[in-house]
């Protein structure tokens, strides 16, 4: 069946698009005073002191391990549910990704195992095939689907194990997170750890096509980071080219080929203006969709919490097979051949070859993140969905439910 609804679909108005064209027009398409504006424009959205745009979060990811001193060898904490970029970033250093198990709840990094973990590996214990004796380093916690962890649990447990922190904030724009009703909103990103790095790809709540930004409350980190982005000169292209500086530049660190360009940042800046818009759109159909599916036996929704404001890039909903005459693959086919399109986040990354190969990680390492990813299906939602989108997901996951659990009581009679 022709897909009705499709699993994203960016939301790009007239603005974004005259600015691209002004971009173009001005001759100035890569580094240059787009980019200035848009970092510091989000800067100022997430309350943080500095911000860097780069050409994807894996690349703020990157740089922000390397500034902050990651050498071959050291391990760092990272979340077996996460994609890829996570733990690659460790790798690009030559260190060792430690996989954690996820909150059965919220998907989020456990830092109960995480605690666990550390105290076997500081005792000597045998874990998967890694390295005896591992220094760790630091931590990688993701806030999955865009509900922020708590972060004063993360500093408290970095802090107690003299870890640094980088924040995987790729699904967490706009969010936000406070300790009680009591206590004032903290941003996601406003010093919630020593860099965090976001994400622009084309499904995020605000797009540049690919993009990405690190920020930190940290002047001299983000200079290095900033100096790393592109090869390592001593002066961008901006201020080498612009006219208010010198051609001459010097080579003072071997960086990386990561910068934004003027026209993605032209996107950003538009897109940045109408985030707490597009915020509340997708929020909006995750009520929606847990209004209209709450009483469906066969699947379990996505968790709310009062102390969070979430930036529901996500909502995976999970499958109660004992109740379904059919597992996860099959259930995403038929919402294909019902016109919706879905997907799955994630499998987990010690469910990977490399991850098993490489360190000989196994399901029974990670026990839940290795069940809860069977039964996961990610819906559609993003803020340009139609109403008509809305019911055609909310009908196909009806229909499927209902014709799973009918074949499934039929045969059991």
């Amino acid at each position: 069946m022709h897909t009705k609804v499709p699993f994203y679909r960016p939301e790009l108005g007239e603005s974004e698009i005259d600015e691209v064209v002004d971009a173009l027009r001005s001759g100035w398409l890569t580094t240059g005073p787009r980019v200035k504006r848009f970092e510091q424009e989000f800067s100022a959205a997430v309350e943080a002191p500095c911000a860097v745009a780069m050409n994807s979060c894996t690349a703020a990811l990157h740089l922000a391990v390397h500034a902050l001193g990651l050498h071959p060898g050291d391990g760092v904490l990272v979340p077996a549910m996460t994609f890829a970029a996570t733990a690659e970033v460790v790798r690009y250093e030559g260190g060792i990704p430690i996989l954690i198990d996820c909150d059965p709840s919220t998907l989020n990094m456990d830092l109960l195992h995480a605690e666990r973990t550390l105290c076997r590996i500081q005792s000597g214990g045998a874990l998967a095939e890694l390295p005896t004796n591992l220094p760790v380093v630091g931590i990688i916690p993701v806030h999955v689907g865009g509900m922020m962890m708590n972060v004063d649990d993360i500093k408290a447990f970095a802090a107690r194990h003299r870890l640094w922190v980088v924040e995987d904030a790729a699904h967490a724009f706009p969010a936000a997170w406070r300790r009680s009703p009591a206590e004032p909103w903290q941003r996601c990103g406003q010093q919630t750890a020593a860099v965090s790095c976001f994400s622009f790809y084309a499904n995020k709540t605000i797009t540049t096509g690919e993009g990405g930004m690190a920020v930190t409350g940290d002047a001299e980190l983000a200079a290095r980071i900033r100096l790393l982005s592109l090869h390592g000169l001593s002066q961008d292209a901006w201020d080498r080219y612009s006219g208010h500086g010198s051609w001459d530049y010097r080579i003072v660190a071997p960086g990386y080929k990561y910068n934004m360009t003027d026209i993605a940042a032209a996107i950003g800046i538009h897109q940045l203006a109408r985030a707490e818009d597009m915020r509340r759109a997708r929020e909006a159909i995750a009520h929606e969709y847990r209004e209209r599916l709450a009483d469906i036996a066969e699947i379990e929704l996505p968790t709310i919490d009062a102390n969070r404001i979430h930036a529901w890039h996500l909502f995976p909903i999970r499958l109660r097979l004992e109740a379904l005459a059919m597992g996860r693959d099959r259930f995403i086919q038929e919402l294909h051949q019902e016109g919706v399109s879905c997907s799955v986040h994630w499998r987990p990354l010690h469910l990977h070859p490399y991850y098993e190969q490489t360190f000989g990680w196994r399901p029974a390492d990670l026990p839940v993140a290795s069940e809860v990813w069977t039964r996961l299906v990610s819906l559609p939602l993003f803020s340009a969905m139609r109403r008509e989108d809305i019911e055609a997901v909310v009908d196909a996951v009806r229909t499927v439910c209902a014709r799973a659990s009918g074949v499934r009581l039929a045969n059991t009679r």
